[in-house]
């Protein structure tokens, strides 16, 4: 049974070892470097680089650098926890999540700027740990020399013909050279040489991407006669190309490097590296196709461009911008994928997007993703045979009317639908609700959905009621129903008095980073116990599993890469999470587990349920004193915000102290 295998090739997994730079010989410290990292550095520095903080008795209040925050302080930072917390937009957490949100960076790049700064040096526990590293930085110098090739090439008679492709598309120099654009000479055996003859074998090229093999076993240069568009990570650094064809009947017209160690394309963004920056402080990240689209948007003055590269935007692509921002601009082509036909048949247009490559709209799928991420994802549709860089070079101001005439995904598909439609008859009004309704009802907020309800009763002159009494066939089985335990349920679906028993009151990092193991443990040896927990939780009026549940930002990534393992199709969700892990998180998944060794399959619903409702509890119960602190020294206009948190957080207290008293009651196992 799935439930009662442990995360498979869990061995694998290498801890972190921390050593104390400051000595002239690595000495290991037995703590996690995480917490090493904690002890080492104070919040209230980090924070005050970019937040003017103001002492109130034990703690420090500012604005939150996080959403509009002018007129009431809503951010607190606690030293005595290491922890922050906004009371304006519910973010909060360590000094790793404050980093991360700050930066947009990603754990990893989070963890290796504060160990630096905390004078910590991360070192990997196996050896072969440190070879895969090793491995992985000499592709990264390869694919940096590649650039380097290429680039020089672009400058040569032979790269005249690139070169003045660029200058025709409006791409000046300056532009050409910030994007490190290049030239693949017209030869079979031009990057093959060259860098045989500095060193590299075959294999090295061949791992790179830069060589391809034929089944007869020939080795040859894989990109031959193309302008090179160098792909970086977030962080910078090459890992792969985008080639275009200078021949006109070069097929295809656009090649990329191959999935290697380093590159794969669908966790990649194009021009993400160069636009992180810019997407922060304008909170807002348009998404085109191209790479020439990028580029030609950030020589006319918007930075804020990423492209997917030709492939249909996936949920982690869209998580990767929401560490930015949470505004989010989809720019189509009106023939993308044949936005029209794709949206006359939902069901066939899903067939098709399984199986097809390039820009594609799904309407459904972003939505999902789009509630997922509590992100605010909008389309706006191009002129006709105009691509975004020619419209930005040729009229900045053109471009910024189309970004503010985006449209959300539903109003968008609304309106392109009833275009195409006579509204005045009615079996054309029936095609338009068949095809919008179903979209509609995936909206989880109440007053999105009633306003998008509002405006489709409007636009088919059909009221309310008649729209909300029909429904697709499909969505009628959409409601969670609450469930009751069976009369004779096993006991052993209920937890142990020993489990019911209240704890003594504590609000320790300790003990919320052990509720947390103890979630998590059972999380990672069952990934799919999240649905049945999350079911329980909505049938008791609490919100779902998610990510703010942990304090730690080792313990969110690690919830996140469940909640990914467990939306993708393509892998059992075990086998996804090895993959998936970070190598830094390795050592506490490794102590997540240990946490839940003990327990039976038969105990893991009731364990998980009840450590998180304890969990939730102790972060409530926090709250509650945070927040009476703060009404003690607020200003007068300060006090209605604090205020009504305090309410929202006795309301949340008393469900949990509940659910808590009468013992988890819980459904029968399907």
């Amino acid at each position: 049974m799935r439930n009662k295998r442990p995360l498979r090739d869990i061995a694998r997994f290498s801890a972190i070892r921390v050593y104390n730079a400051t000595t002239p010989s690595p000495t290991r410290v037995t703590m996690d470097a995480v917490e090493e990292i904690k002890n080492r550095l104070d919040i209230v520095d980090i924070v005050s680089e970019t937040v003017d903080l103001r002492r109130t008795g034990k703690n420090y209040i500012g604005f939150c650098p996080f959403h509009d925050n002018k007129r009431t302080p809503a951010f607190v930072v606690f030293p005595e926890t290491g922890t922050w917390r906004c009371f304006g937009c519910n973010e909060g957490g360590d000094i790793f999540t404050f980093v991360m949100k700050r930066e947009g960076w990603d754990f990893r790049q989070a963890l290796e700027h504060l160990a630096e700064r905390a004078g910590v040096t991360l070192e990997p526990r196996r050896a072969e740990d440190a070879a895969e590293r090793e491995a992985h930085q000499r592709l990264y110098d390869l694919m940096e020399e590649a650039v380097a090739f290429y680039r020089h090439h672009l400058h040569t008679p032979a790269g005249k013909q690139a070169l003045d492709y660029l200058h025709k598309r409006g791409l000046t120099d300056e532009t050409i050279e910030a994007f490190g654009l290049g030239y693949a000479p017209h030869a079979w055996e031009a990057a093959r040489k060259y860098f045989t003859g500095k060193g590299y074998t075959d294999d090295d090229l061949l791992a790179a991407g830069l060589l391809t093999q034929r089944d007869d076993g020939r080795i040859y240069d894989r990109f031959r006669h193309r302008v090179m568009f160098p792909i970086r990570d977030a962080r910078g650094r090459a890992v792969g190309f985008g080639a275009r064809t200078l021949d006109p009947d070069g097929i295809p017209k656009y090649l990329n490097s191959p999935q290697t160690e380093i590159f794969d394309k669908s966790r990649l963004l194009y021009g993400l590296d160069k636009a992180g920056k810019a997407i922060r402080q304008r909170d807002q990240v348009v998404i085109v196709e191209g790479y020439m689209d990028v580029i030609g948007l950030y020589q006319a003055g918007f930075p804020n461009a990423v492209s997917p590269m030709g492939v249909a935007l996936n949920e982690g692509q869209l998580r990767t911008l929401k560490r930015y921002t949470r505004h989010m601009v989809l720019a189509l082509d009106p023939d993308a994928a044949g936005i029209r036909a794709t949206l006359r048949s939902m069901e066939v247009a899903r067939e098709a997007l399984r199986e097809a490559s390039g820009f594609r709209l799904d309407p459904q799928g972003l939505l999902r993703q789009e509630s997922r991420l509590k992100a605010d994802l909008r389309v706006a549709l191009l002129p006709e045979g105009q691509d975004p860089d020619e419209i930005a070079l040729a009229d900045p101001a053109a471009w910024e009317r189309i970004l503010a005439s985006a449209q959300p995904i539903i109003l968008f598909v609304m309106h392109t639908l009833a275009a195409d439609m006579d509204l005045d008859d009615p079996k054309a009004k029936s095609d338009l609700a068949e095809q919008v309704l179903p979209l509609i009802y995936e909206v989880a907020n109440p007053i999105e959905q009633k306003t998008y309800l509002q405006k489709l009763s409007a636009l088919l002159r059909v009221d309310e009621d008649t729209l909300l009494a029909w429904r697709p066939p499909q969505r009628r089985r959409k409601p969670v129903q609450r469930r009751t335990p069976a009369r004779g349920a096993s006991t052993a679906q209920r937890p142990t008095k020993a489990q019911t028993s209240a704890a003594a009151p504590s609000r320790t990092p300790a003990l919320l980073a052990s509720l947390s193991r103890q979630v998590l443990g059972l999380l990672l040896r069952a990934p799919h116990l999240r649905f049945r927990a999350d079911r329980w939780l909505r049938a008791h009026e609490m919100q779902p599993l998610r990510a703010a549940d942990f304090p730690a930002a080792p313990h969110r990534l690690l919830f996140e890469a469940v909640l990914a393992a467990t939306e993708q199709e393509d892998r059992e969700p075990q086998d996804d999470l090895v993959l998936r892990l970070p190598t830094e998180l390795h050592a506490e998944a490794e102590r997540c587990l240990a946490a839940t060794a003990a327990l039976n399959a038969e105990q893991y619903t009731p364990a998980l349920l009840h450590a998180l409702l304890r969990l939730r509890r102790e972060q409530v119960n926090r709250a509650l004193d945070e927040l009476r602190f703060l009404l003690e020294s607020a200003a007068e206009d300060e006090t209605p915000l604090y205020q009504e948190r305090l309410i929202e957080a006795i309301r949340h207290r008393g469900l949990l102290d509940r659910a808590l008293k009468e013992g988890l009651h819980l459904p029968a196992a399907h």
